[in-house]
């Protein structure tokens, strides 16, 4: 995950019983070097740096989940990257699947992405069964030569409940997903007039196109490529697929349904309970890693900037941006995009995937409405409190310029450690912060949630 290229999604899932796994998901004390073992293994287990809080296992035995979302109190989804399968966690049961769908796995393809709306649509759709919302990308293979015709697909079913079943598909997006396989992006997210926001990445090959593919677009930033198609952005749809009045950056199809742009890849996007103001986390190459605050418009930089440098020809640091942002030539769509800066920076990749507001008390009010971010590298679990605008984060000390350099201390800003690969992360309704992860090494997906002691 990020950019870490083809080096996160295992190409081989294999399940790993309970039993085995006993010994490993127990809730520890913080900061103690405890070591659980499962089967062969000897490693690390979850902790938080909180001695207040405790990690606790909900569900195990999952084969690389990408993306949860709650249906009611204890009773979750859960999609499978590489099975195409969504499955049903009811008191930490996994049941179903409720529906199976052929996805192609290759890298960063499959099963990537879910948002569930329970509000009715019209005074005429009084009870409606929830709408679900899945992200995923299908190839078909064509001919001998097997060259493949791969799209991204954001389809709509309706969940009936009383058959834990997903019933009434309807496609209402089709994007490109070449030339792939990576940077498909993924997150599914709903606003609070329940349109959908789906990010985007720039499907590029971990071989740079270097403008010889056709793939490379203006909403890459390039100034001389082709008329955006959805990738490297975050798009705004309503529940049957269409755009919102004339669009952000212009009225033709697919530009009418960008939201913000230049983005690199993402996992992760979230609104601001508070303030409803949309942040994402966006990856870099080999550094760069980025939180952003989101707002309508928003020109993320890719591929002219990422973090704070400038960007050469291979994408490789060029400069300070800020030395050198004059002679930085953006798309902005007649004015209506506009570039701004991150609002934290990664200098060495973490791979920040999933970000969540917990809009609870239950973990204590010194979390409330505060910022936690998942990451793949080492599973860390980061917090982070915002100015009183809530529009940037509150850092000191050797974080106040808003960058994470190698001999920073850390130590403000880490809450977890060693959840794997963290995928996704929820606010239950019962308050608690819940992470879904993966640990490659076991190949093993589970759900765990912190709670008080």
């Amino acid at each position: 995950m990020g950019d870490i290229d083809g080096k996160i999604f295992p190409l081989l899932i294999i399940t790993v019983t309970v039993s085995l796994l006993s010994l490993y998901f127990i809730a520890l004390e913080p900061d103690t070097k405890i070591y659980g073992q499962t089967g062969n293994q000897t490693r690390l287990l979850p902790t938080v740096t909180d001695p207040n809080l405790k990690v606790e296992l909900v569900a195990a035995n999952l084969d690389f989940p990408t993306s949860l979302e709650f249906i009611g109190r204890d009773d979750v989804l859960v999609l499978e990257k590489n099975t195409g399968n969504v499955y049903r966690v009811i008191n930490g049961n996994k049941t179903g699947p409720l529906i199976h769908i052929d996805v192609a796995t290759k890298d960063e393809r499959g099963l990537l992405g879910v948002a569930v709306s329970k509000t009715k649509n019209s005074d005429k759709d009084e009870n409606h069964d929830p709408h679900v919302f899945l992200y995923y990308t299908e190839c078909i293979k064509e001919g001998k030569k097997s060259s493949q015709n791969c799209s991204n697909y954001v389809s709509r079913y309706e969940l009936s409940i009383n058959n834990n079943t997903l019933i009434n598909p309807k496609l209402i997006l089709n994007l490109s997903a070449l030339p792939g396989p990576s940077h498909n992006g993924g997150a599914l997210e709903l606003d609070k007039n329940n349109n959908l926001y789906i990010v985007t990445g720039d499907l590029q090959s971990t071989s740079f196109n270097q403008n010889k593919s056709g793939y490379d677009t203006k909403s890459q930033n390039i100034v001389n490529g082709s008329i955006p198609d959805g990738r490297a952005g975050i798009l705004r749809v309503t529940q049957d697929g269409e755009a919102l009045e004339n669009g952000l950056l212009g009225s033709q199809y697919p530009l009418n349904l960008y939201y913000a742009y230049g983005i690199k890849n993402s996992f992760g996007i979230v609104f601001d309970p508070i303030t409803n103001n949309l942040w994402d986390t966006e990856n870099g190459p080999q550094f760069g890693d980025e939180i952003n605050l989101v707002e309508p418009g928003f020109n993320s930089g890719w591929e002219k900037v990422q973090g704070i440098w400038k960007l050469n020809q291979t994408r490789e640091k060029d400069g300070l941006f800020e030395e050198l942002s004059e002679s930085i030539e953006f798309v902005d769509f007649d004015g209506n995009g506009h570039y701004s800066d991150p609002e934290f920076v990664w200098d060495k990749p973490v791979a920040p995937t999933a970000l969540v507001f917990l809009n609870s008390d239950k973990l204590g009010k010194e979390y409330e409405d505060d910022m936690f971010v998942g990451s793949a590298k080492k599973g860390t679990l980061y917090h982070f409190k915002l100015v009183e605008d809530r529009k940037s984060l509150s850092l000191e000390g050797d974080l106040a310029d808003l960058v994470l350099n190698k001999k920073d201390d850390t130590d403000m800003i880490i809450f977890g450690e060693n959840f794997g690969i963290i995928t996704d992360l929820d606010v239950g309704p019962d308050g608690y912060l819940y992470i879904l992860s993966e640990f490659k090494d076991i190949h093993q997906g589970s759900v765990y949630r912190i709670v008080p002691k």
